[in-house]
């Protein structure tokens, strides 16, 4: 194909353009008029002219098949070419008849996509008006081919019509001499000396001159294999290496690859420029929702300075809970019921702490059930005031409130468990039941012996009355009643000092079974807030993804720089 460096060139162009148009699609950038589609396309894709002109029977149309090695014009000896013809690319076949005088004819050959042709009848056709047609299309042309017949290279008609044009279509004119294979070497030389004074005199300068023969290279390329040595022959790579080199290097094709280079290259810009205003705009997203993030970790802190408060509020309820369970003791250490426990077992410390724990547990919760309801509502307060923060931050939506209440909703009881399982292992840990328990195995041993005492000498007594031995029972019923007035006495007292005990330790780690509920407080608070946090995860995943998609559209905005720099070096 003729100038494959220069449509290389064009469709690399074309391809930056049209990727340069997706990408400012993408990036929402509005290139104004800098990047117009239809025109690029159709100035970058404007196929080359050739003009064809010539005496009937010059070897126009064998001219035409050798330089493309197709049947596109019909050749014989009579005329064949009887209007103006003009060969352009069609996804069919078809001949359309503009004027009596112009044929356009559609085919669908690949290289007309890039090169357009007009053959002429004749520049001595006794068709009439064609000249004045071809003349139309002569200003626009690129490469204007006139053919002499080596037999008579001098007509008067085509001479007569090169004298008549002007010197801007001048410039592109080439002299081709059809038929050369007819001569000998030596006669070819002597035409082209004979031709070259008959241009100076006729137009002032002597065009390029091509000695070819359309039929060898009509042959060459049209034969398996390839005929390269008949080619040669033929003339045609001169001619071909000519065309090639007009094609790539034509004034008007680089300026108007220049043109659109430099529209591209604008329109570059103005993708760079938005792809930087938005990647500054997400970077002050990312900065405004580590600011929220901030704001509320600084919510968090407040709510934790108001801890004294509320562990004053708990301690409250462990002094008066220790004060019920005492008073529980006390009545459950009373002389009867300690006394029967000897005989069924005695379970009072476990019983004390497990209802302990119990009450203080549901005391703590009910503490907790009133701080995580100031939480939540708090939060949900922030969260209307920081939908519209964040819809103007980031033009997002939070959406419905419903998702962030059932967030709240469970890490408010999440909250209240937490608490709650922090004080039962709050009083596990403070072990008050140990003491109580070595208290009361201790008691319970002193009034075993007093009752074990009891029963000896009620049995002793008993006994020595069956034995009829009346002066003994009374006195040992009597030691009997010593021995459970004892008991009952050490009952009431030990009782009492152990309850006075029992209730001092309690109060005494008071202090610090709030202390331990502390970090458990804390770390509570730290949980509702971060799932209060998370509910801002579709924003946080939002501002992910559109950093995501910028990469890629910066590495492509990358990738058609350096083809269009490349481009413009080539140009």
């Amino acid at each position: 194909m003729f100038g494959e460096r220069y449509f290389a060139t064009r469709e690399r162009l074309s391809d930056v353009m049209r990727g340069i148009a997706e990408l400012a699609a993408i990036t929402e950038t509005d290139l104004g008029d800098r990047l117009p589609l239809v025109e690029v396309e159709k100035g970058l894709g404007a196929p080359f002219l050739f003009v064809v002109c010539g005496e009937v029977n010059a070897g126009k149309s064998t001219l035409i098949n050798g330089l493309f090695g197709r049947d596109l014009c019909r050749t014989n000896i009579l005329p064949e070419t009887d209007r103006v013809l003009w060969y352009q690319h069609g996804p069919q076949s078809r001949d359309v008849e503009i004027t009596p005088m112009l044929e356009e004819r559609y085919r669908p050959i690949e290289f007309l996509r890039d090169f357009n042709l007009i053959d002429t009848p004749g520049t001595n056709s006794i068709v009439q008006g064609h000249q004045e047609i071809t003349s139309r299309f002569l200003p626009s042309a690129d490469l204007i081919l006139f053919v002499f017949p080596v037999t008579n290279p001098w007509g008067a008609a085509t001479w007569n019509f090169l004298s008549e044009m002007s010197q801007e279509c001048l410039k592109r004119v080439v002299f081709v001499i059809q038929q050369a294979d007819q001569r000998e070497a030596i006669d070819i030389s002597v035409i082209l000396g004979h031709m070259t004074d008959l241009a100076v005199k006729r137009i002032g300068h002597v065009p390029p001159v091509f000695p070819v023969s359309g039929k060898l290279a009509y042959e060459a390329k049209r034969s398996v294999p390839f005929s390269g040595d008949r080619l040669k022959r033929s003339g045609y790579p001169a001619l071909e290496s000519f065309i090639s080199q007009k094609v790539c290097e034509s004034p008007e094709r680089k300026r108007v690859l220049e043109t659109w280079r430099s529209q591209a290259a604008s329109a570059l810009r103005a993708v760079e420029d938005q792809i930087e205003s938005q990647t500054r705009e997400l970077n002050d997203q990312g900065r405004f929702l580590d600011t929220i993030e901030r704001e509320i970790d600084e919510i968090r802190e407040r709510f934790v300075v108001r801890l004294p408060r509320h562990l004053a509020g708990v301690a409250e309820v462990f002094e008066t809970e220790a004060v019920w369970v005492s008073k529980l003791l006390s009545r459950r250490l009373g002389v009867i019921l300690s006394f029967s426990r000897l005989f069924t077992g005695d379970r009072t410390g476990p019983q004390m702490e497990a209802i302990f724990i119990e009450r203080l547990q549901t005391a703590v919760e009910a503490v907790a059930e009133e701080d995580g309801v100031e939480v939540v509502e708090f939060c949900r307060r922030h969260w209307n005031e920081l939908g519209q923060r964040v819809s103007e931050a980031m033009g997002v939506d939070l959406g419905a409130s419903e998702p962030l209440d059932e967030t709240l909703s469970t890490a408010k009881k999440r909250f209240i468990l937490r608490l709650g399982r922090a004080a039962r292992q709050g009083i596990g840990n403070l072990k008050v039941r140990n003491q109580l328990d070595k208290e009361l195995r201790r008691r319970n041993v002193a009034l075993k012996s007093f009752l074990v005492m009891t029963l000896v000498m009620t049995t002793a007594g008993a006994t020595f009355g069956a034995l009829k031995i009346h002066w003994l029972p009374p006195i040992f019923c009597g030691v009997a009643a010593l021995f459970l007035a004892g008991g009952i006495l050490t009952a009431i007292v030990t009782g009492k000092t152990i309850t006075a005990e029992f209730q001092k330790r309690l109060l005494d780690t008071c202090g610090g079974f709030a202390s331990t509920l502390r970090s458990d407080y804390e770390e509570a608070l730290r949980i509702v807030f971060q799932d209060y946090v998370t509910s801002l995860t579709a924003v946080r995943t939002h501002l992910s993804r559109e950093k995501l998609a910028v990469e890629p559209r910066l590495k492509r905005w990358q990738e058609l720089f350096l083809t269009l720099k490349a481009i413009e070096q080539e140009l």
